[in-house]
């Protein structure tokens, strides 16, 4: 096995482990804090707890999660064959098997506490957080995911603002099944969720973007190269007032990185001009494909 397939096996390794974990904190946050305290968010987690209710409690949550998400993996496989992702499948079988598992060994015959806007924090946090994680790896927990996946196949609609009013519906539904405070803490947990899933997306994926002005140019890009193991791109540069030529030093790294490039700089060349700039979305070699 030469050196690019051992790389390759540990990056598949190190995407399903986190796949794993992504999927087990969305399977945290529904078991713990969304089931009990009846937090209809949407998705196949949401129908299954107004389901459940609408059954009095004679399917659980839990089983009708397994059941539901079962059949939209087979649906998904016949409609979409080869484009049917394996990461969600993945990550849907884990999040039935985990849920009817904590059911066995940890049954949730009430909520933890009695404070039903602290739960709410964690049914929105914990699954948000595990979503961001599926979402950035190109993997998900199934359910709706399948839904769109067959959509944006046969149809031509905004799949996002499709799967928001699915959301939306199931999230209206908890008012006449709840009540209304069950149902105005639902509807303020979809509203959040959306929120932390895009800012935990750009979190996770934040890097700095730097400018540098400067007269020497060889030993930063040297330490760029080999310290940091990161690459950049030099243009020739004429300063506006002094007339001096200079050049731009454009390069792109991990907030780690970008500490250890500032340091140096400011220590070595401190007549260098610096402009750091925040970003997310980097496509290219050595960030994402």
């Amino acid at each position: 096995m030469d050196t690019y397939q051992l790389t390759g096996h540990k990056k598949i390794i190190k995407e399903y482990l986190l796949i794993t974990l992504g999927t087990l904190l969305v399977s945290a946050g529904v078991y713990f804090f969304k089931f009990p305290n009846n937090f209809s968010i949407g998705g196949v987690t949401g129908l299954a707890i107004i389901l459940s209710k609408l059954f009095n409690g004679v399917i659980s949550s839990s089983t009708i999660v397994l059941v539901v998400n079962t059949i939209l993996l087979v649906i998904g496989y016949l409609v979409l064959g080869k484009g049917f992702g394996i990461k969600t499948a993945y990550g849907s079988f884990l999040l039935s098997g985990s849920l009817n598992l904590l059911e066995k060994i940890y049954p949730m015959n009430h909520p933890f506490t009695n404070q039903p806007v602290l739960e709410l924090f964690f049914a929105v946090a914990l699954p948000a957080i595990g979503a961001a994680i599926l979402f950035n790896l190109g993997g998900s927990t199934g359910g709706t995911d399948i839904v769109a996946m067959i959509l944006k196949k046969y149809t031509n609609r905004n799949i996002g603002q499709s799967l928001f009013m699915t959301d939306v519906l199931l999230t209206l539904l908890t008012f006449p099944v709840f009540g209304m405070e069950t149902g105005l803490l639902s509807l303020t947990g979809l509203v959040l969720k959306s929120a932390v899933v895009d800012n935990m997306i750009e979190s996770m994926n934040l890097c700095k973007y730097f400018t540098v002005i400067s007269e020497h140019p060889e030993p930063i890009c040297e330490y760029i190269l080999k310290e940091l193991n990161r690459s950049a791109t030099v243009c020739d540069a004429q300063g506006a007032f002094t007339h001096n030529q200079k050049k731009i030093i454009l390069t792109v790294m991990t907030r780690a990185q970008a500490l250890h490039l500032q340091k140096y700089i400011r220590q070595n060349y401190p007549e260098s001009f610096m402009v750091i700039t925040n970003t997310s979305e980097i496509i290219g070699r050595g960030f994402r494909a």
